[in-house]
């Protein structure tokens, strides 16, 4: 039996089986695989191993006959001692010979690795975890921002790409080296890649106590499909709600401050739902929340405008750091919401704004 041509589809060429099957076999890659995990705050679970100083994600190689997603089940199993159902991927991975930086002697031919979806664990099922006493030394949850840090570059561009593509939640990523191929609004300004905005003050859904001065006012703006603007630095891709200190231009107007930062927002309501207030730092004053629907977004600020995206809260919740109260703030999201008689959105990938936006 012969092969009318070569895997390059070059004509006029034949091959037996067994000089296809060589030919095929000389470009074979290693297969690998990773699990994403998460806690409630969104930090990444990452281990320290004792064969290497730089941190990984649970994972390991696939063997002999074993679909990736068995293979990351498996690894769970061995490094962690979970017992877990691994069925969604985040992203393919084709790393380069080079891309990995292997000694010569181990003859990297390359490999491609399969990042699955480990979801978001609760304390009970961190408290569940198991070390095997050898290989694994200790798991912990870190910020995103720190990946960079603490793993080998080709490592970190792979757990951030798949960590924007749970964020996105339109599909598996394809990258190479780490980088997607068809990046998205999140890829391009490096959402997650500096220190999220940390909040972790307790949220109170109640006015604002008599005599605490409010110093900053942030705004929760919806579009008409329930999802809200969000602002990205365009160096940094440090997320954001509108908002900001509240200058003497305001006139005490708590609502100015949101609506300047969003580019000359448009809202249906007169006034906004007031949500309630965090204290500052020092407990000295009170940051507001406040939401409301947009009706136009004007051009944004000339001077370094933020990319404006749309996002559900339940993304631009994970693209902050609330800490363990954001769970009562998303709880006011959505009771305002539903007076302002929108629906609750899907998740869908974050969209980039246009210049200008009416409803």
């Amino acid at each position: 039996m012969t092969t009318p041509s070569a895997p390059d589809g070059s004509p006029g060429t034949s091959m037996t089986d067994e000089e296809y099957g060589v030919l095929r076999a000389s470009a074979a890659l290693w297969a690998g695989t990773s699990v994403l995990i998460t806690d409630e705050r969104g930090r990444v679970l990452v281990q320290r191993v004792d064969y290497r100083p730089s941190r990984l994600l649970p994972g390991g190689a696939v063997d002999k006959g074993e679909p990736p997603a068995r293979a990351a089940a498996r690894e769970l199993g061995e490094e962690l001692g979970v017992t877990a159902v691994v069925d969604r991927g985040l992203a393919v991975d084709w790393v380069s010979a080079g891309g990995f930086g292997a000694p010569g002697v181990m003859r990297f031919p390359g490999e491609i690795v399969h990042v699955f979806d480990g979801g978001v664990w609760d304390e009970e099922r961190i408290a569940a975890i198991r070390l095997p006493g050898h290989e694994v030394e200790a798991v912990e949850f870190v910020e995103p921002a720190d990946l960079p840090g603490l793993m080998i570059p080709g490592d970190a561009r792979r757990a951030l790409s798949a960590l924007r593509a749970r964020v996105e939640g339109g599909g598996p990523a394809l990258l190479e080296d780490g980088v997607p191929i068809a990046p998205g609004v999140l890829d391009r300004v490096g959402a997650l890649g500096t220190a999220r905005e940390r909040r972790h003050h307790p949220f109170h859904a109640a006015p604002v106590p008599d005599g605490l001065p409010v110093r900053e006012s942030w705004g929760w703006l919806f579009a008409p499909d329930g999802r809200v603007l969000v602002l990205l630095d365009p160096g940094t891709g440090a997320a954001r709600l509108p908002g900001g200190a509240s200058g003497p231009a305001d006139l005490g107007d708590p609502w100015a401050a949101p609506v300047r930062e969003a580019g000359g927002a448009a809202v249906t309501a007169v006034r906004p739902l007031y949500l309630g207030h965090l204290p500052g730092p020092d407990g000295s004053h009170a940051l507001v929340r406040h939401a409301a629907a947009l009706t136009r977004l004007g051009p944004p600020p000339v001077d370094r405008a933020p990319v404006r995206v749309l996002a559900t809260p339940e993304q631009a919740l994970e693209l902050f750091d609330r800490g363990p109260h954001g769970a009562g703030e998303l709880a006011a999201v959505h009771r305002a919401r539903e007076l302002l008689g929108l629906p609750r959105a899907d998740r869908r990938p974050v969209t980039e704004l246009p210049g200008s936006v009416s409803y």
